[in-house]
């Protein structure tokens, strides 16, 4: 996919996500991420790699937000009824998210110390705004400390699934898209 078609698709699954969680929804985000990525699949070079790419990003989110959940430093929207895990929206954005790699954030595959900078802030910003505009995850005070937490795995997550997604690269401890 082309830069365009990459961001604004991975916006509007953002939008449907938080949207949805808003209403107690987990599906919209899920559908959107649904259509996303069988967009991204059916153009992809090597779909295969693509679908390890966001297993990968899943299980970063995992531990991304899951220590935000385990810590007590963040609420999420639309959880999963009695399980410990991030809400089945914020997983299906962090795969809609990884797919980017190969459309609009294709230039971060080959610069990580960017995609670090990038994820710092980015990711953080992007939860404040789903925080701030649509109220569907709250930080425990300080907020600082879950801002802290996210901009240091963002900063890791975004350079690794950068790297993994570089077509470049000879087999799977080197990059997905071997």
């Amino acid at each position: 996919m082309n830069f365009w078609t990459s961001f604004l698709g991975y916006q509007a699954v953002w939008f449907a996500a938080v949207i949805g969680a808003a209403h107690g929804l987990s599906w919209p985000g899920v559908l959107g991420w649904v259509i996303f990525a069988g967009c991204q699949l059916a153009f992809a070079p090597r779909p295969g790699c693509s679908v390890l790419l966001m297993l990968c990003a899943v299980v970063m989110g995992c531990l991304v937000d899951g220590t935000l959940i385990h810590a007590g430093l963040a609420i999420y929207a639309a959880p999963w009824p009695g399980m410990p895990f991030p809400p089945l929206w914020i997983l299906v954005l962090w795969a809609s998210f990884s797919l980017t790699f190969t459309g609009a954030l294709v230039y971060l595959q080959s610069r990580p110390w960017l995609a670090a900078v990038f994820g710092a802030i980015g990711g953080p910003l992007a939860y404040l705004g789903a925080s701030r505009g649509w109220h569907v995850v709250a930080f425990s005070s300080p907020a600082w400390r879950a801002t802290a937490v996210l901009a240091v795995g963002w900063a890791v997550a975004t350079p690794l699934l950068a790297m993994l997604a570089h077509p470049g690269k000879k087999d799977a401890t080197e990059g997905i898209n071997a």
